[in-house]
């Protein structure tokens, strides 16, 4: 008799949450924002298959972590992760398990990480300083933006730990000039997924 109040008042709460959601046009934006993202993600996609065709990409990068010493492999990732960061980080995940230290390695790729993604956000910021692009972001983009700034954690929070570009995310909360405090909360998560990665892949479990 006890549990039913219980599930009524959790029922209720998801209630809320999706009202609030709807309201303040959370889903519109979400919808929005995957509708004007979805076919420059397509086209990158789409080149990477077809560059793969004819390069193996995954063996390159591989190769290249072979040839280059450790830290040019480090300064390399360090680049990928602030400009972009289409580079699969499991490959260099992969890498720091054959040296010597490999949580050691693997705590300092998680760190770069982190922090190209910080960098990205001040990338995000020097955008806004061109011109043209500002008077695009004040005149078209306002309501965008304000939306942006409401629920810009979330959107570091899935760059931070799901397989996207970590840099994108920030770069965007940079764009929307979302409080870099909160970027630099939010955007730790992806140590969370380092982490959870070097287990999977240095077979902890």
């Amino acid at each position: 008799m006890k549990n039913k109040p219980k599930s009524k008042t959790e029922k209720s709460r998801v209630q809320l949450l999706h009202q609030y959601y709807t309201y303040t046009g959370f889903y519109e934006f979400v919808w929005q924002a995957i509708k004007k993202t979805l076919p420059y993600i397509i086209l990158i996609v789409a080149f990477m298959v077809v560059l793969n065709k004819f390069f193996n990409i995954e063996a390159g990068l591989i190769h290249l972590t072979e040839i280059l010493p450790v830290p040019g492999v480090l300064l390399f990732f360090f680049a990928s992760e602030t400009f972009l960061g289409l580079i699969p980080p499991e490959i260099f995940i992969a890498w720091s398990g054959k040296l010597n230290h490999p949580w050691i390695f693997l705590s300092v790729l998680a760190f770069l990480s982190y922090f190209g993604g910080l960098c990205s956000y001040w990338l995000g910021i020097g955008i806004t300083k061109i011109p043209s692009v500002h008077n695009y972001l004040v005149l078209k983009m306002e309501k965008q933006l304000k939306n942006s700034k409401k629920w810009g954690g979330f959107l570091i929070m899935v760059g931070a730990l799901l397989p996207l570009p970590f840099s994108i995310s920030c770069m965007a909360a940079g764009i929307m000039e979302f409080p870099f405090k909160s970027v630099i909360v939010y955007g730790s998560l992806r140590l969370l997924r380092f982490l959870i990665y070097g287990l999977i892949i240095f077979h902890v479990f």
